[in-house]
């Protein structure tokens, strides 16, 4: 199975679409899948008084509301045309994630064919009916959330049309960064059990462990943040990869792929080679004469595993030898 891998860009643009190209640069030399950003109208999302979170108040200014910091990380309709465009052009799918109702349907409108749903919408029951009508695949992110809540989402999509198929359930922690002894990765496998569907990971901890290891447990999603540096003003940046992060993580979740396996125990055509170097055969411990019988004392066992198998041992001793031997030569029967 091959893992889907979102290079997150999310407002790491700062609101500059030249720094948002880049990223998508960066996206595509790390071979990530699909690179995505978010899409909302400041003044459809948040009070013009609600207070920034924590991680986003360390991040930035402590004086500015998180109406303010929003609407400076807004892309417009045009910006996004030219993004989603950009994207074809590099060969890596364009996403975003839409935080409003007006949102949705820009972003549909635009061609989207996946609508990732964040965990801060999973309680909005409107958002919810409209994204699943879309009858869209969809990527349900689960920060804060628990099994009956997530249960609830996928009624509520499944009841407007979305296939419980088309739907990708993601393990989440939302807290910026997340500390590992909060990350609860079985979690994740605990969601596919409950409802039988696809899941994988959204990741906030710093570094590369999580997410490799996500992917390792069966993960059909993996996404990450990703900046240019995490030294630029915004509310992300800090926690997120830098390209050279982004790269490794990729071909770290590429490799663990490839060692998965078809899980059929066989020995695989690197290692046949080696089976007649390693292994042992049964071979003369000393001189041994024609007619005399093999037994403890004459024969043992040694590489290479070209002779009779060690595994013959109950069969060989007893038996006459059938000519002369000379230590170390290979038994014959």
């Amino acid at each position: 199975m091959k893992t889907f891998i979102i290079a997150e860009a999310g407002v790491n643009h700062n609101g500059s679409l030249a720094i948002a190209r880049e990223l998508v640069n960066v996206a595509v030399a790390a071979r990530a899948d699909a690179v995505k950003f978010q899409t909302f109208k400041t003044g459809n999302i948040v009070t013009r008084y609600a207070q920034k979170a924590e991680y986003q108040k360390e991040a930035a200014s402590c004086n500015e509301t998180q109406f303010d910091m929003i609407r400076k990380l807004e892309l417009d309709v045009n910006e996004h045309k030219e993004l989603f465009n950009y994207c074809k052009e590099k060969g890596i799918t364009f996403l975003s994630t839409p935080f409003d109702l007006e949102s949705i349907e820009f972003l549909n409108e635009l061609g989207l064919e996946i609508f990732k749903v964040p965990s801060g919408e999973i309680t909005n029951l409107p958002y919810l009916r409209k994204v699943g009508s879309l009858k869209k695949k969809v990527i349900l992110s689960t920060g804060m959330a628990d099994l009956g809540e997530i249960e609830d989402v996928l009624d509520v999509l499944i009841d407007v049309g979305t296939k419980r198929e088309e739907m990708t359930v993601l393990h989440c922690n939302t807290e910026y960064s997340t500390p590992f002894e909060d990350v609860n990765l079985r979690a994740m496998l605990t969601i596919k059990e409950a409802f039988k569907v696809s899941v994988g990971y959204s990741d906030h901890t710093p570094g590369l462990e999580i997410p490799i290891a996500a992917a390792a447990l069966g993960a059909s999603v993996i996404e990450k943040h990703f900046t240019l540096d995490k030294d630029m003003d915004g509310p992300d940046h800090k926690s997120s990869l830098d390209p050279k992060e982004l790269k490794l993580m990729v071909m770290a979740i590429r490799n663990i792929e490839k060692a998965l396996g078809h899980g059929i125990k066989r020995p695989s055509p690197s290692e046949l080679k080696n089976k007649c170097i390693a292994r042992k055969s049964i071979v003369a411990a000393r001189c041994i004469k024609a007619g005399e019988c093999f037994a403890a004392e004459n024969i043992t066992t040694k590489r290479p595993g070209t002779g009779i198998s060690a595994m013959e041992w109950d069969r060989v001793v007893g038996r006459k030898a059938i000519r002369d031997f000379k230590e170390d030569e290979l038994i014959e029967l």
